[in-house]
């Protein structure tokens, strides 16, 4: 890579946009991860409580955990589809 491809790249609009919405999923990943502690701790005192599963918790958990990948496949550049809010929401 020669200088002028390097500054090309440092002053391109796009990478910093891009850096930007990274820093924001960041920030929602970390809620995301948040949440998914508690539906675990719920669904876990749910079935103890009951003898099984919260089916509610359940899909909660299973749309929470396809956000967590759809995010970090966009933060990895494995995708340029940002997650929600930006597209719909996960189902289950």
């Amino acid at each position: 890579m020669n200088n002028e491809q390097l500054k090309q790249n440092l002053t391109s609009a796009d990478h910093w946009t891009r850096l930007l919405f990274m820093v924001l999923f960041v920030i929602l990943l970390e809620i995301a991860g948040v949440v998914m502690l508690a539906t675990i701790v719920l669904q876990f005192l749910f079935a103890i409580v009951s003898g099984g599963p919260n089916e509610n918790l359940r899909r909660m958990g299973e749309q929470i955990a396809s956000y967590i990948y759809q995010t970090l496949q966009f933060l990895i550049y494995n995708t340029e589809e940002k997650p929600f809010p930006f597209s719909e929401w996960p189902q289950s």
